[in-house]
């Protein structure tokens, strides 16, 4: 991995903390993820029209094949995100999501995409993924809680982060392929996709436009917020994908862990501080060793 891509990598996984927190706080649904991807497609028109006015009208039936899967995907994701948030702590949802949504990606990109990975790097994704399961409570997810309701709660908790990791999986190998093999514009495999997201959300919208407008009302602030650090942060990740492999990049991601045990676990109470800082520990020893392998 370059220098330059695990900077880009870094970068990425601080404003990826950032933006899930705010998501969380927003305790939004799919109407949520519409209006973020209203207000992503409004903020970031400028620039999406400045590169797509010459590179869009030569795609052919392929690029746009690709944007309307990545969309389709996206939307997966968020929305199943968002209903994790709603109803588990989001230091047991983004943990799980974070974790096996690379460590399937890279099994991709490893059988599927001919790529290969040094004894380091393994070693890499397995720091990383136990980095991971420690955030999400260690050990104690395997144990029956005594409380009925929190182990109701950690176990909805596995089962959104498990599914989110597989949306995360599936639209990471569908745009880094874009990227790196069809070498399309990563900013603009996600602009587009935006027009596929709102097309998608909009009739769960349009059924209830008065409750959707006090939605509106209390969460726009976040939506904003979201709308406009979130395509950077994964734009980031696919010019890393242009510079590194795939089943590089997919792991080291989530250093955006380490971001979240310090700052989100702090501002929502979540879950055990230590397990948060070992995980912390085996995360940023996980991409140590995807950088240098």
């Amino acid at each position: 991995m370059t220098p330059t891509a695990f900077a880009l990598i870094i970068l990425a996984g601080l404003i990826h903390a950032g933006w899930n927190i705010a998501a969380k706080k927003a305790g939004g649904d799919a109407r949520f993820a519409f209006f973020t991807s209203v207000l992503m497609m409004l903020f970031w028109a400028p620039l999406g029209w400045y590169l797509g006015r010459d590179a869009v009208p030569l795609w052919s039936a392929v690029e746009w094949g690709f944007v309307a899967a990545s969309g389709l995907l996206h939307v997966g994701y968020f929305v199943i995100l968002l209903r994790g948030y709603r109803v588990a702590d989001l230091t047991v949802v983004y943990p799980l999501a974070r974790g096996s949504g690379p460590l399937l990606s890279s099994l991709v990109a490893i059988t599927l995409l001919g790529e290969q990975i040094s004894a380091l790097g393994a070693l890499g994704i397995v720091g990383v993924v136990g980095g991971v399961f420690l955030i999400a409570g260690g050990p104690g997810l395997l144990r029956v809680a005594h409380d009925p309701a929190a182990r109701q709660r950690v176990h909805k908790g596995i089962a959104y982060g498990l599914l989110t990791g597989a949306f995360i999986a599936s639209y990471t190998v569908v745009d880094g392929y874009a990227v790196k093999f069809l070498l399309m514009s990563p900013i603009l495999v996600d602009y587009m996709g935006n027009f596929v997201r709102v097309a998608l959300l909009a009739p769960v919208v349009l059924r209830d436009l008065p409750t959707a407008g006090m939605l509106w009302l209390a969460q726009w602030r976040f939506a904003l917020l979201v709308a406009v650090v979130s395509p950077v942060a994964y734009v980031l990740v696919l010019y890393a994908m242009q510079q590194a492999p795939l089943s590089h990049v997919a792991p080291a991601r989530e250093v955006s862990m380490l971001f979240a045990a310090l700052i989100g676990g702090h501002l929502l109470g979540e879950g055990d501080r230590l397990a948060r800082i070992l995980g912390a520990v085996c995360i940023a020893a996980g991409v140590t060793a995807l950088a240098l392998g």
